[in-house]
């Protein structure tokens, strides 16, 4: 418990640290991609769920709750990213449990479509067009220190480009959870994450020719100068009560179960280059077969649309079947959907699917 004490207080003075800078910072951070959260299940609770988030979503949210695979899992969503936008994007992760010990890979990938090329000779295009790439990749360890207590990290590599204009980073995320109650009901959690090295956007786009015209004419390559931006680092701190309803059933001696789950959670979010959010959530869930949760997000301006500087309006909702394939369970397929309400556009769907084996 010593332990935990001091690396939970070091999380927080970290964070504190990063969080302490000039407000005017704010939207000055790039690599936005590492708060895009597409996965099916979390996002119908706003990414809120970082007290009792559980397996490979929890990379982008919490880490530690990676800690809960007990064997293997395997998942894939894609989200329709402000529907209407014409922007997908895509998550694909896999995780293996060893006894208290599990790793974890990860995959996001943004799909901005095709994009017109334009020049300062050609402002009408017509000569061709270009697909940006946008990709990171995170390996995850975390563990159990005990019944109560699961940490974890996550280092992320971070790649954008643009034809011959790319931009490389790396950043780590790491958080803590801490499960009590008498039914390990009551929830705690804190992550920070996005803490890592300024990018850089570098590459022959950036070189351009230059005629000099004098006695006579020549060319000179002039380069142009890119300044380094941040990464939008976060902090994430939750807390989550499970209430557990209908009769109970002797699984195993002394081990009861109920059927019926419902979950209040609540979260503060800081970001050090934005607005602070923070919301609750509920989910009610049926022998964890099938699940219904909603959550809503409040930020600055929210509810006056002169100030709101945010398409997302707060609404996020979404729904999971969770089967498993025999009755006393073993291996198990999930379907996940959630719906995020925007305006304008027409909100971000995302879909998820997910094998538990």
């Amino acid at each position: 418990m010593k332990r935990i004490i001091v690396i939970l207080s070091c999380v927080l003075i970290t964070g504190g640290q990063i969080f302490a800078g000039n407000p005017d910072r704010r939207g000055e951070a790039g690599a936005a991609e590492l708060l895009m959260n597409g996965w099916g299940r979390s996002t119908g609770l706003w990414s809120m769920n970082s007290a009792d988030v559980q397996g490979i979503e929890a990379e982008r949210i919490n880490p530690a709750g990676i800690a809960f695979t007990q064997h293997t899992e395997i998942a894939a969503s894609y989200a329709l990213w402000l529907q209407g936008s014409g922007v997908g994007v895509a998550h694909a992760g896999f995780a293996q449990g060893f006894k208290d010990n599990v790793f974890a890979l990860s995959i996001q990938a943004l799909n901005l479509g095709s994009i017109q090329k334009t020049t300062t000779s050609n402002p009408e295009g017509g000569i061709g067009s270009y697909s940006p790439a946008f990709i990171n990749i995170g390996v995850s360890y975390a563990r159990k220190f005990s019944n109560s207590i699961s940490g974890g990290v996550t280092v992320r590599l971070i790649d954008e480009g643009l034809g011959n204009l790319n931009a490389f980073g790396m950043c780590i995320d790491a958080g803590l959870q801490y499960v009590t109650g008498p039914k390990d009901n009551i929830h705690f959690g804190v992550s920070l994450r996005n803490v890592g090295t300024p990018m850089k956007f570098s590459g022959d786009a950036l070189a351009t020719s230059v005629n000099i015209v004098s006695t006579s004419t020549y060319t000179l390559s002039e380069q142009s100068t890119v300044n380094k931006f941040e990464l939008p680092t976060q902090l994430n701190i939750g807390a989550a009560y499970d209430i557990w309803m209908g009769a109970k059933k002797e699984i195993k001696p002394k081990v009861f179960k109920q059927d019926y789950r419902l979950t209040a959670l609540a979260n503060f979010t800081s970001n050090a280059f934005g607005y602070d959010y923070y919301g609750v959530g509920l989910e009610f869930g049926w022998r964890e077969i099938f699940m219904l949760r909603a959550a809503w997000r409040f930020e600055k301006g929210q509810f006056n649309p002169a100030q709101r500087l945010d398409v997302y309006t707060g609404l996020a909702a979404g729904a999971t079947f969770d089967i498993p394939f025999k009755k006393d369970g073993g291996p198990r397929l999930a379907i996940d959907y959630s719906f995020r309400a925007t305006s304008p556009f027409q909100g971000t769907h995302s879909f998820g699917l997910r094998i538990n084996l």
